[in-house]
C-alpha cells in the first residue's frame, strides 16, 4: 500500500485532506516561513499528527508544494488558452488565470525561503513554459509585442509584475485593484 506521502489522490475524503494541508501550507508559510507544521495543521483544521502522516517531514511538505504549485501553473495555462485569440488577450488571460494563484506561487518566489530550500522541477522546462514561449513568438509576429523586448525579458516583466500585484495585495489593496493595475502595467510594457 503506498503511503500518504508518496500518493496524490485528487479526490475523496484522502485528496480533500491533502488539498486542504497544501493549501494551508501556502497560506501559512508565505505569511511566515518558520512557520511549524503544527501551523499548518491548525491552519487547515486537521490534526499535527494527519499532517506528519501525509508529510513526515517539513522537505515533504515543500517538495509537495513545488509541485503542486508547478501543477496550478500549467492549470492556468490550460484555461487561459494561450493560442485562441490576439496574443494581447491571450497574454492578458494567462496573467489574470497566474494572478489568482496568488500565495502559491508569492510562497514560491520567496527570496527569503528560496535561500534554503531548493524548489524541484522548478529549473526545468515546462509545457506551460513552452505554451507562454509560443505566445510571445505569436506577438511578435502579430505586431503587438515590441519585438525589441525578446522572450525572457517579457516572462521576467510578467512574473515581476504578478509579484508587485501580489505584494499590493497584501499590502492592503484590493484584489482587483492589484490585478487591474498588473494588466495595465503588462499591456503598456510589452506593447509596440
Amino acid at each position: 500500500m503506498e503511503s500518504p506521502a508518496s500518493s496524490s489522490p485528487t479526490s475523496g475524503p484522502r485528496g480533500r485532506t491533502r488539498r486542504a494541508i497544501l493549501d494551508a501550507a501556502a497560506t501559512v508559510l508565505a505569511q511566515n516561513q518558520a512557520a511549524s507544521l503544527a501551523d499548518v495543521a491548525a491552519a487547515a483544521e486537521v490534526g499535527r499528527t494527519t499532517v506528519h502522516r501525509y508529510f513526515p517531514e517539513r522537505s515533504d511538505l515543500l517538495r509537495a508544494l513545488g509541485v503542486d504549485v508547478l501543477d496550478k501553473v500549467a492549470a492556468a495555462t490550460v484555461r487561459a488558452r494561450t493560442e485562441d485569440g490576439p496574443a494581447m488577450a491571450a497574454l492578458e488571460r494567462l496573467g489574470q488565470e497566474l494572478f489568482e494563484l496568488g500565495e502559491s506561487l508569492t510562497l514560491v518566489f520567496d527570496e527569503s525561503l528560496a535561500g534554503t530550500w531548493k524548489w524541484e522541477g522548478w529549473e526545468d522546462e515546462t509545457e506551460a513554459d513552452r505554451a507562454l514561449a509560443r505566445l510571445i513568438d505569436r506577438g511578435h509576429a502579430e505586431g503587438a509585442f515590441d519585438t525589441g523586448l525578446d522572450q525572457d525579458w517579457i516572462v521576467q516583466v510578467l512574473w515581476s509584475l504578478l509579484y508587485v500585484a501580489w505584494q499590493r495585495g497584501r499590502d492592503g489593496g484590493t484584489k482587483h485593484e492589484a490585478l487591474t493595475l498588473c494588466l495595465r502595467t503588462l499591456r503598456k510594457s510589452v506593447t509596440s
